[in-house]
């Protein structure tokens, strides 16, 4: 019983969807430190592997508290840019007038550099965790209502039409037909939301903070720390991955009828 159930086990674990970016990364990391082996990169201008590795795991204690901040001022502001952008991007969708208005200026914004704009709000906000959030909000808006708008803009208007006719009321129509057909594409912009809203936090950070990832980037880029700014990037890049798998778990608990979550959508899968 034990050997037939085996060869299903090794396939199955094979398949895990964890396992091939892990493999992947593992190639990555190899093909780092061959690089700097062979070609006697310095250290001061690319640590070698071991090196971050040993970094992270001396000073993981710091590197854990200082994420808190940074993790704290993304999440606020990637609520925000929820909260706010939906309802924004419903206004769009359902009114030309409101397009006209909104939708240009909304594009506009987005050529203004956020790094440029941060210091503004240290000025009015002061150096606490307002500016970070600010700055992870704006980052994380605009993919919330771009995607929001054309998942609104998306629903058939005959199903609408015939929603109507049987007697819903305008709540009951948009609850069971404009909301669920809009939802995968709004949950598309909040992925990208959420990983953009972690960069809006470190940029907030970098313009004046004494905690926070970002901090930390900046005064081992100050000192030629590089072992430590690059465990700092490696503990960025995690609490991006999580906070998008945490998001696309949300999406498959709200719309696990969509195709998109279904297990033989890819190809080869």
């Amino acid at each position: 019983m034990s050997e037939k159930k085996a060869p299903g086990s090794v396939s199955k674990l094979l398949n895990a969807s964890w396992l091939r970016p892990f493999l992947l990364l593992v190639m990555i990391v190899v093909g780092w430190d061959l690089a700097i082996r062979i070609f006697n990169i310095p250290a001061y201008q690319i640590p070698a592997p071991g090196d971050v590795v040993k970094v992270l795991y001396t000073d993981w204690p710091e590197l854990l508290s200082q994420s808190w901040p940074t993790t704290y001022a993304t999440l606020l502001g990637f609520l925000a840019s929820a909260v706010f952008g939906i309802p924004i991007a419903m206004l769009i969708a359902g009114s030309r007038t409101v397009e006209s208005y909104v939708y240009p200026l909304l594009v506009f914004s987005q050529s203004i550099p956020k790094v440029a704009i941060a210091p503004l709000f240290v000025v009015w906000f002061g150096f606490g965790i307002v500016p970070k959030i600010i700055a992870a909000f704006l980052l994380g808006f605009f993919p919330v209502v771009v995607s929001a708008v054309q998942g609104f803009k998306s629903v058939d208007p005959d199903m609408v039409d015939l929603a109507r006719a049987m007697k819903g009321s305008r709540l009951r129509v948009f609850c069971a037909v404009n909301l669920p057909h809009a939802l995968p594409a709004i949950f598309s912009g909040l992925k990208v939301s959420v990983t953009l809203a972690v960069v809006g936090a470190v940029v907030g950070e970098f313009v004046g903070s004494n905690s926070g990832i970002g901090y930390v980037l900046q005064r081992s880029i100050g000192t030629f720390d590089l072992p430590t700014m690059f465990a700092a990037l490696v503990i960025l890049a995690l609490l991006g991955v999580i906070l998008f798998w945490l998001v696309d778990r949300i999406e498959r608990f709200a719309i696990p009828w969509h195709v998109s979550q279904r297990a033989d959508v890819f190809i080869g899968s």
